[in-house]
């Protein structure tokens, strides 16, 4: 049975606690019971649950006084407080602390059930709500668009993964490919919306991570959590990426750039299936599928010895790849036309109708560096600048016409045309690392490859042009 939600019983009526943990253990829920108020703030805030069921009248400690102090360390705890005591001072006074409902003793076991429901769906919405919040993303792309082999064929295998919800799957591909839509394809096939099953509603968050956004220091607390205390600014436990996942999916995003350090807790994690917050004592199950994505070649990084040959073995269990767009051209009409009517809509130009042939063709021919996200910046751009009803190949930005016979080209098929004033040769060099910057949005793995240069010959380049 799929767990409910956690919830923490402290009281020391022990009838009370074993017939309430029954019931809601039958309902769902993973359940904790405690009979002592001692330590009691630390169990419940390490263990995290969802609701907390607290009497009033504990022996070695006043449960107000457990109350204030925990929601002063875990505030996100939604706390139901248990009493024989039927005045209104003692009730409002829990309320203003934070309790979430007040239950009189001897209580109604089915209305009980209807209150750690509601708190339990409420603390889910509250989570969702919050990661949306702090890294919602537009995504338009609902699936993977693409008619040609090599799309269906990684689709077939993405749905294979997803359905057999294996714990770790790794997706790389060029940058601009389409990991994170791949990863939450995985992640849709694997978790369908959200639906009552008769076991209470489901609830699986995908939780995106872009490991070269944060410092080592800031991603270790960020997937794992931290306890209270753990250092300086933790004045309260917080909830990593993995607990809040939950039985959904977390998302790695550029795996082949992360710390050695994290690389060997990350291993240990995936082994073990089980990880502790900063500062904590408890080990935490992963529930959660964990997709990692990477642009770099990791075999390569294994031999240079900048990515752990335990770990890469253990990403590539379950390894995608996802084509290059110069690889799979078919798509590239089908593509372009979905971008036209998603940004034809979006800026209330409905009039544009589709591509002239000269146009689709030149798309076509265009070898797309920057992959399917270059082709949608260019198509966002031609809607928002040309107007009329048709996109016609001056709609489209010099780059296109590379190889290309098209209007103030700077090249041939045979080649570069010297202009009569002559030309500086680290000048054309410079331009051509800036151009080859900007095609690959600033990635200096991809830039290199545009170049046929190594990596290093290209830092030490941008750092002679001063491009950094």
């Amino acid at each position: 049975m799929r767990k409910r939600g956690k919830v923490f019983l402290l009281d020391d009526d022990e009838l009370i606690v074993g017939m309430l943990g029954r019931v809601l253990k039958k309902e769902g829920y993973e359940v904790r019971t405690e009979t002592s108020g001692s330590d009691a703030v630390n169990k419940i805030a390490s263990w995290a649950p969802d609701v907390l069921m607290l009497d009033i009248s504990l022996p070695e400690r006043n449960g107000i006084d457990i109350l204030r102090e925990l929601k002063g360390r875990s505030p996100e705890i939604e706390v139901v407080m248990l009493t024989a005591d039927d005045t209104a001072e003692t009730a409002i006074k829990a309320m203003k602390l934070g309790a979430a409902d007040y239950q009189t003793k001897p209580f109604n076991i089915e209305e009980m059930k209807i209150v750690i429901g509601n708190l339990v769906e409420k603390e889910r919405l509250k989570q969702e709500v919050d990661y949306l919040r702090k890294s919602c993303v537009m995504y338009e792309e609902q699936d993977l668009i693409g008619n040609s082999g090599v799309i269906k064929e990684l689709k077939a295998k993405a749905e294979k993964v997803a359905r057999a919800r294996v714990p770790t799957v790794l997706v790389t591909g060029e940058s601009g490919t389409g990991k994170e839509l791949v990863a939450r394809h995985i992640h849709r096939v694997a978790h369908p919306a959200p639906a009552e099953d008769g076991e209470g509603r489901l609830y699986a968050p995908f939780v995106a991570v872009n490991c070269t956004a944060l410092p080592e220091s800031l991603l270790e607390s960020e997937l794992f959590g931290y306890e209270k205390g753990a250092f300086t600014d933790a004045k309260t436990d917080k909830k990593g990426v993995f607990e809040v996942a939950g039985n959904g999916s977390i998302l790695l995003d550029e795996i082949g750039d992360m710390k050695p350090s994290l690389q060997t807790k990350l291993l240990r994690i995936l082994e073990e299936r089980s990880y502790r917050r900063l500062g904590g004592r408890e080990n935490l199950p992963v529930n959660a599928t964990v997709i990692a994505t990477t642009n770099r070649d990791l075999s390569e990084a294994v031999e240079a010895g900048e990515f752990r040959m335990d770990l890469y073995y253990r990403l590539t269990a379950f390894s995608l790849h996802i084509p290059a767009l110069r690889e799979r051209k078919e798509d590239i009409p089908l593509l372009a036309n979905y971008f036209l009517s998603l940004f034809a809509s979006r800026y209330n130009k409905k009039s544009l109708q589709g591509f002239s042939p000269e146009a689709e063709r030149l798309l076509t021919d265009y070898d797309w560096p920057g992959n399917v996200r270059e082709l949608k910046n260019i198509i966002e751009r031609v809607v928002v600048l040309e107007s009329g009803d048709m996109v016609l190949p001056d709609h489209l930005p010099r780059e296109i016409y590379s190889g290309q016979a098209g209007p103030r080209e700077r090249k041939k098929k045979n080649g570069f045309i010297l202009p009569e004033e002559g030309l500086s040769l680290e000048s054309l060099e410079k331009d051509l690392i800036k151009q080859a910057l900007e095609r690959a949005n600033n990635n200096k793995t991809v830039a290199a490859k545009l170049l046929n240069v190594s990596y290093d010959s290209l830092r030490y380049q941008i750092k002679k042009y001063g491009l950094q």
